[in-house]
């Protein structure tokens, strides 16, 4: 591998899309800290996205990371997202923006965002991935990589059409490893069969694999030590050709506990594996909503539903069935509107969702379940 491969250190990466948030910016206070307790502990993997926390994670890292390290310390991953451009004149004035905000002036990695078959095609006819790979015989990118989102078919295409990727972002963890709709084990083979190394992302599914319902958090109790995240993370890490995990960390003490597992990684034993396909069994018995928050849906929601949040209402309900997601979903997530009945059912959420969810159906799911009837 070349250099900016061989700069990153460790398999562990930060990705920056759930920073800590004060009085509606990031507290950048609080993120200096989480970012120099991840370098302290010899990591050195940062991800983003223009999109990411409405714009304010580049802002982030160039106040918190870009401005206070030198440019050889640190790996940078940033990302063409689909909301930003609808023809090929816009990509170039985008990717110096991006480079702009972030304070830098090369990304060591640079990724076709959230690929899927839609996307892919409007990616062809912007001629995206030929005009990225300017960006990379300029200098101005070290390696051109997707992020992927769909099942392993399109993923072998794309891999054909564009041998020049280096690298592939996965949804990979053990729940989704199975999964039919997200095919996570399907598209690791593939990049297994075409030599790419993997980066993962949602290795604990949008923290939907940190708070277990009671009778998986038994299973994981009964192993006496260490916390649901850490399984979750070595899992994905325990895989040939995972490159690095990322995980979107929002607090420090989550930073120092993730680094402490992984300065030191250990792949899971075995009785920890049958623990995992414990856990897998359990949830696949709760029949929950299995949404990431990556909030894409929420930037194109006309009535300003918030849809991942409405979901983990639904879910701590089927789940704990108790006082706290009535609270939530009442008293905060809809005090100002945006219900679940207020869903126009116009699809636009649908056609981002990167887990392919039935958003619309599954909205008046949660609208029945919430929203008492006069």
């Amino acid at each position: 591998m070349n250099s900016s491969f061989d700069k990153i250190k460790g398999k562990f990466g930060f990705g920056v899309m759930r920073l800590p948030i004060t009085d509606g910016q990031v507290d950048e206070e609080k993120t200096c800290a989480m970012f120099d307790a991840f370098m302290e502990a010899g990591f050195n993997y940062f991800d983003t996205a223009h999109g990411y926390m409405g714009g304010k994670s580049e802002i982030a890292l160039r106040q918190c990371l870009t401005s206070r390290y030198p440019r050889e310390s640190y790996v940078l991953t940033n990302k063409l997202s689909t909301h930003h451009f609808t023809k090929n004149e816009e990509i170039r004035p985008l990717f110096q923006s991006q480079l702009e905000i972030c304070g830098v002036d090369y990304f060591d990695f640079y990724l076709m965002h959230s690929q899927d078959r839609a996307i892919y095609a409007k990616y062809k006819s912007c001629r995206a991935y030929e005009t990225a790979l300017e960006f990379l015989a300029e200098g101005r990118i070290r390696h051109f990589g997707i992020s992927f989102h769909d099942n392993a078919q399109l993923l072998e295409q794309i891999l054909t059409e564009y041998p020049q990727i280096e690298v592939v972002q996965l949804q990979f963890n053990y729940i989704d490893y199975e999964d039919p709709a997200v095919q996570s084990r399907k598209c690791y083979e593939v990049c297994q069969k075409f030599g790419k190394p993997v980066i993962v992302m949602e290795p604990v599914k949008g923290g939907n694999l940190a708070k277990l319902p009671e009778k998986a958090q038994q299973v994981f109790d009964g192993l006496g030590g260490g916390s649901n995240a850490s399984y979750a993370i070595r899992f994905a890490a325990g895989f040939d050709g995972i490159r690095m995990v990322l995980s979107g960390m929002s607090d420090l003490e989550m930073v120092r506990e993730n680094c402490g597992f992984m300065s030191h990684f250990q792949p899971l034993s075995p009785k920890e594996q049958a623990a995992v396909e414990q856990v897998c069994a359990i949830f696949r018995e709760q029949n929950l909503i299995p949404c990431t928050a990556c909030r894409y849906c929420t930037e194109v929601c006309p009535q300003g539903i918030a849809i991942p949040d409405l979901f983990a209402c639904m879910n701590a309900k089927k789940t704990f069935n108790d006082w706290n997601s009535e609270y939530y979903y009442n008293d905060v997530h809809t005090v100002n509107g945006g219900k679940a009945s207020q869903c126009l059912k116009c699809g636009l959420c649908e056609d981002l969702c990167p887990q392919h969810l039935q958003i619309r159906d599954l909205l008046v799911d949660v609208a029945e379940a919430f929203e008492k009837k006069d």
